[in-house]
């Protein structure tokens, strides 16, 4: 009888942490999509033309159903033969019911 009540608790503690790590996987598989979207931005912008290479928002839906707000900054640099890329990207996860945001950086230069 001590033995069922120590693996009862055993299998207690297991079930708390198989729902943590459900919920990371799922977190790690969103910063995931979101990389991939911010990094497609950044290649569509370098393939632009020059006079293309300016700031918007779009939205992306990724393979998990979620929504991605995307957004992009671009800045000159003083001596013109650069600009300067932000891509921000923010979603909320449906799980925690919390929002997050990443943002990649780059640089594209003239050719």
């Amino acid at each position: 009888m001590i033995a069922l009540v120590i693996l009862a608790v055993a299998l207690l503690a297991l079930a708390g942490l198989m729902i943590t790590t459900t919920k990371n996987t799922s977190f790690g598989g969103h910063m995931t999509e979101a990389a991939t979207f911010a990094q497609d931005k950044l290649e569509q912008l370098r393939a632009s033309p020059w006079a293309g290479i300016i700031a918007g928002a779009d939205t992306a839906v990724g393979a998990t159903g979620i929504s991605y707000a995307r957004s992009w900054t671009v800045a000159a640099n003083p001596n013109g033969d650069q600009r300067w890329v932000t891509v921000t990207i923010n979603w909320t996860d449906p799980t925690a019911n919390s929002t997050h945001t990443i943002n990649v950086r780059s640089v594209v230069s003239q050719e």
